[in-house]
């Protein structure tokens, strides 16, 4: 800094811009959407349409990406539009154990194991049904691309294994220029959960060596706490930051994340979109308006991270025995 100049303090805000897709809509129930036809892509008009085709020979696809790319060129220095194509990993072994154990006996106890005599779920690898689901996003993504959907152009990838090997089943093949880049902070909830503790460095590039890390990611892995897990606030609080950083440092408008239901519920939620959850290998677009804003950005405010519920009859858990009154939900 020279000369007493000082740089005006600013940071990226970032909104929903609805009225593109179903899932944008209240009326779109999550339960019942189907990602596979068409993403959710709502048959309409743009103001664009009249110069790109006014013969009304494009595809639906080709003229939203048409529409996208003219709101950017019509923007000024400070605003820009993105397309966030959010993907969540396929099934893993962590949610078989979940639904087999029960949401409380899991998250009191058998979360906190590296596994059971079935097998182990520390950062949970793809269930055969995992790879399948997979299998149908690439398989979505065929039929799109045929479509002319827009190619994302860049890729980045959760660290952890279920969500590198769901984004590797989905886009390799598709010729799409799948480069993916591994980034630490579009993970799930962070702590107490082994399924959610990524594997070193070494491990992750000896099984991808096609993926590249982001500068900066260590060898172990810097964030898990076997005593702590991360509050949902401050969970939001990350993801915020770390699409910040993408859009900060990829003026690409056509983005893929591969991440986790955790995860993408925090993004939609700091994006302002609706909550809308996804089923194991789901995937929906998103339209994002990035603004750059003078002055600081507004305080989250961030609850303190927790310890592990206490179980209700901890050795009846332990022993995978159902007791309707005491374990709610343990289903063996």
């Amino acid at each position: 800094m020279m000369g007493g100049e000082q740089h005006a303090e600013s940071y990226l805000e970032l909104s929903n811009v609805p009225g593109y897709f179903l899932q944008d809509e209240e009326a779109t129930d999550p339960a019942k959407f189907d990602y596979t036809s068409n993403f959710g892509l709502i048959e309409r008009p743009y103001g664009t349409d009249a110069d790109f085709d006014p013969d009304g020979r494009q595809t639906q696809w080709q003229r939203f990406e048409q529409h996208i790319r003219q709101l950017n060129a019509e923007s000024d220095a400070t605003t820009s539009y993105r397309v966030l194509f959010l993907g969540r990993h396929g099934q893993g072994y962590h949610n078989v154990a979940e639904d087999f154990y029960g949401t409380e006996a899991w998250d009191c106890y058998w979360s906190l194991q590296e596994g059971d005599e079935k097998g182990t779920w520390i950062d949970a690898h793809l269930t055969p049904l995992g790879v399948a689901q997979a299998q149908t996003a690439h398989s979505a993504w065929e039929s799109q691309l045929a479509q002319g959907i827009p190619i994302p152009q860049s890729f980045y990838v959760s660290p952890l294994n279920r969500c590198l090997a769901t984004a590797n089943v989905t886009f390799s093949g598709l010729n799409v220029g799948f480069e993916p880049i591994i980034k630490e902070n579009i993970r799930e909830t962070i702590g107490l959960h082994t399924c959610d503790k990524r594997s070193t460095k070494a491990e992750i590039a000896a099984e991808y060596p096609l993926y590249t890390f982001e500068e900066g990611f260590t060898e172990t892995d810097p964030l898990w706490d076997a005593q702590l897990r991360e509050s949902n606030s401050a969970r939001d609080a990350r993801l915020l930051q770390a699409v910040r950083e993408i859009v900060a440092g990829d003026s690409n408008i056509f983005i893929s994340l591969t991440a986790h239901s955790g995860a993408i519920t925090s993004i939609l939620k700091v994006t302002g979109h609706r909550p809308f959850a996804l089923t194991t290998g789901g995937v929906i677009p998103v339209v994002v308006m990035v603004r750059n804003v003078h002055g600081r950005a507004p305080v989250m405010e961030i609850e303190p991270p927790t310890t592990a519920p206490k179980c209700i009859a901890e050795e009846e858990v332990k022993q995978g025995v159902r007791t309707s009154v005491e374990i709610v939900g343990l289903d063996v």
